[in-house]
């Protein structure tokens, strides 16, 4: 099972976007694990994921998470305005077509 990590300022409206990719990851009939931590915790899981998607209220974070998973996954912001439309489904399909 592939794993999502979100990264974020606080969590609030990032957790609001992990519910709709999660319903939108149901509708497609995909098994996925998706979660969202300040960008302070993320480096107690960053191992264990298969993406790293930053809002972009972190976007300046990016070097540091780079650094954290070296490379070993694919590690990007989100598109502002999928993000501030809470687009789950645009967001969703973009972490799987980084993912292949």
């Amino acid at each position: 099972m592939k794993n999502i990590l979100l990264v974020c300022a606080a969590g609030m409206s990032t957790s609001l976007l992990v519910n709709k990719m999660k319903d939108a990851a149901k509708a497609k009939g995909i098994e996925i694990n998706i979660n969202a931590l300040p960008v302070s915790e993320c480096s107690s899981v960053v191992d264990t994921v298969d993406i790293v998607l930053l809002g972009p209220q972190v976007r300046f974070q990016k070097p540091q998470v780079d650094a954290l998973v070296k490379g070993r996954v694919p590690v990007e912001v989100i598109d502002m305005r999928l993000y501030g439309t809470m687009n789950g489904a645009a967001v969703l399909d973009r972490a799987l077509e980084l993912m292949k």
